[in-house]
């Protein structure tokens, strides 16, 4: 409880400041409805702000919404030690993060899914993941008198989003409910319309617990939806299933929780039921830590462990290992080792898991190696 009152809290004053921004006719850093392949406000094509101060560095990123609350926290306690230093966040989804750092049009981008081989062939210079945190990926859904706690199975999950399981007293469904009044009503299913991590996770998911979603749809930020209703962001999904009687959907925890919305415990792959948490997330990663790969990018879906829960993921940022504004990059390089340093203190408060302490030694020693015009920033 003490944690989500502390989210709470958090969004109220990022909902107030965005009020108070919006009467003085300004934009809010984490502003909603843009385009996701849209270039952020105040942004030339080099990232730089317009009427910025001189002796202020702006830097300028755009992204997932999936760690947004987070990030806002980063870069609201950030100015409050570095006042010299401004960082506007755009919460437009992964997929636009991604079209905006390969177009250099913001100084970093932050993504839920990492960027395919294809997608990094298109990019001019090297790319870096620098993974952030961790969330969980839940399924709410909007039944009325069933309570947090419906049991989902991966088998159930993949036929509900293959359109499949139409009912919500199918069998597959029911059997693993006993005692819950289950309605014979149609299933309304809701899933992401934008390019999006959150996605990206859920279908990695689905591919790997379904051979015929991972034969027919695949995964990816954007998928060839076989049913459900679009919406934008996980604020946007979180928003219809509050409003569609018998919906599901899917949406970052925290989302779910602030919202008041139920979530389903799934069937991992040690048999077990597992509930979305702080905890269980770090389970789920303890195994994917210990093989990460040097560029970070991996998921971590349907890993073992007796309370890992199954749908997991990484977030990452997205910059350039070879910076081009030295004033810039040392300013990126900072605030990064700022953020995996102290800033990783802010995330259980709210709801993403820390970095596990391999994986954070790793991001900080990648960091190291962010250049400038190939000089290294840091001496």
């Amino acid at each position: 409880m003490a944690k989500r009152f502390t989210r709470r809290i958090w969004l109220a004053v990022l909902l107030a400041s965005a009020l108070v921004l919006t009467a003085c006719g300004g934009g809010s850093s984490g502003g909603q409805g843009q385009d996701q392949g849209g270039q952020a406000p105040g942004t030339d094509q080099g990232g730089s702000s317009s009427g910025s101060s001189a002796q202020t560095v702006v830097l300028n990123g755009a992204g997932a919404t999936f760690p947004y609350p987070l990030y806002s926290k980063w870069f609201d306690e950030y100015h409050k030690l570095r006042p010299d230093v401004q960082i506007n966040y755009q919460s437009i989804g992964s997929g636009g993060g991604k079209q905006q750092i390969t177009a250099k049009t913001v100084d970093f981008g932050a993504s839920d899914g990492p960027m395919s081989d294809e997608e990094l062939a298109k990019v001019q210079g090297e790319l870096m993941h620098i993974p952030t945190v961790m969330g969980a990926v839940v399924l709410t859904y909007n039944l009325p008198g069933v309570e947090s706690g419906l049991k989902l199975t991966p088998e159930a999950i993949a036929g509900i989003y293959l359109g499949k399981i139409k009912k919500w007293n199918d069998p597959a469904i029911a059997s693993v409910n006993p005692g819950v009044n289950l309605p014979d009503a149609d299933i309304v299913v809701v899933r992401r319309s934008d390019g999006s991590g959150t996605t990206n996770i859920f279908t990695e998911y689905l591919s790997a617990v379904s051979s015929e979603w991972k034969s027919q749809v695949g995964a990816g930020t954007s998928v060839d939806w076989p049913t459900g209703i679009g919406a934008k962001g996980n604020e946007g999904v979180a928003t219809q299933v509050q409003k569609l009687k018998n919906s599901i959907g899917y949406v970052e925890l925290a989302y779910a929780i602030e919202n008041n919305m139920p979530y389903a415990l799934v069937k991992n792959k040690a048999g077990n039921f597992v509930e979305p948490s702080i905890d269980t997330v770090t389970a789920a990663a303890a195994g994917a830590a210990a093989n990460m790969p040097e560029d970070f990018r991996i998921f971590i879906v349907d890993q073992p462990g007796e309370n890992a829960y199954p749908i997991s993921g990484f977030t990452w940022l997205l910059v350039y290992k070879d910076q081009t504004d030295c004033t810039k990059g040392k300013a990126l390089v900072e605030f990064l080792q700022w953020a995996l340093a102290e800033g990783e203190s802010y995330a259980a408060d709210l709801l993403y898991a820390p970095l596990p302490d391999n994986v954070k030694q790793m991001a900080l020693d990648a960091v190291k190696t962010i250049t400038c015009n190939g000089q290294p920033i840091l001496q």
